[in-house]
C-alpha cells in the first residue's frame, strides 16, 4: 500500500517528482512556511482591526508568535522529523525569536524611520506599507533566515532516509 507521500508525489507531474524528491525537505519547509503565513496574516489583520489597532508592531509579534509555535510542531513533525533532542525546542524558540525581529524589522522601518503612517499618508497607503514591509518583506527575510537556521542548529539528526533509497524501486529476481 502507497503511504501518504506516495500517493501525493502520483498526482505530480512525472517530470517534476525527481526535483519534488531531491529538495523535498525545502519543499515541506515551504508549504509549512505557507500555512503560518495564512494563519500570521488571519491573526495579525484580525489584532490590526480590533484591539492593537493603533499597535500594528505588537499585532505582527503576538501573530508570528502563534505561527511559530504552529510551525515547530509541523517542522519537527514532518519537514524535518528530528530525532528528540532536549534542546532542539530551546534552540527553536531562540532561532525563532530571533527571525521574529527580522520579520519586524521592515515594519518597524517603514512607520516610524518613513514615516508611513496616519495622519503623513492615507489610511490605505499606511496599511499596504504595513503589509509590504511586515508581511511580505519581513516574513521573505525570516524565512531564509529561519531555514538556515533551523537545518544549521536546531533539526541537525534527521531520521528521513535519504532520497535515493526512497525513489528506487524494489527489484523482483528474475528465475
Amino acid at each position: 500500500m502507497p503511504s501518504p507521500t506516495q500517493r501525493a508525489l502520483a498526482r505530480v507531474p512525472a517530470r517534476l517528482r525527481p526535483l519534488l524528491v531531491k529538495h523535498r525537505k525545502l519543499v515541506k519547509f515551504l508549504l509549512v512556511g505557507s500555512t503560518c503565513f495564512v494563519l500570521t496574516v488571519v491573526v495579525n489583520l484580525s489584532l490590526k482591526l480590533t484591539v492593537l489597532q493603533h499597535k500594528p508592531v505588537v499585532a505582527l509579534t503576538v501573530a508570528t508568535v502563534i505561527a511559530t509555535v504552529v510551525s515547530y510542531v509541523l517542522n519537527r513533525q514532518w519537514s524535518f522529523r528530528a530525532n528528540g533532542k532536549q534542546r532542539e525546542a530551546v534552540l527553536f524558540f531562540v532561532v525563532s525569536a530571533l527571525a521574529v525581529l527580522v520579520n519586524d524589522v521592515p515594519l518597524i522601518v517603514s512607520r516610524y524611520v518613513l514615516d508611513l503612517r496616519e495622519p503623513d499618508v492615507s489610511a490605505f497607503t499606511q496599511e499596504a506599507a504595513d503589509f509590504l514591509s511586515g508581511m511580505v518583506v519581513g516574513t521573505l527575510l525570516a524565512m531564509v533566515f529561519r531555514y538556515w537556521a533551523m537545518q544549521r542548529w536546531v533539526f541537525v539528526n534527521l531520521a528521513e532516509p535519504p532520497a535515493a533509497a526512497q525513489e528506487q524501486p524494489t527489484r523482483v529476481p528474475q528465475a
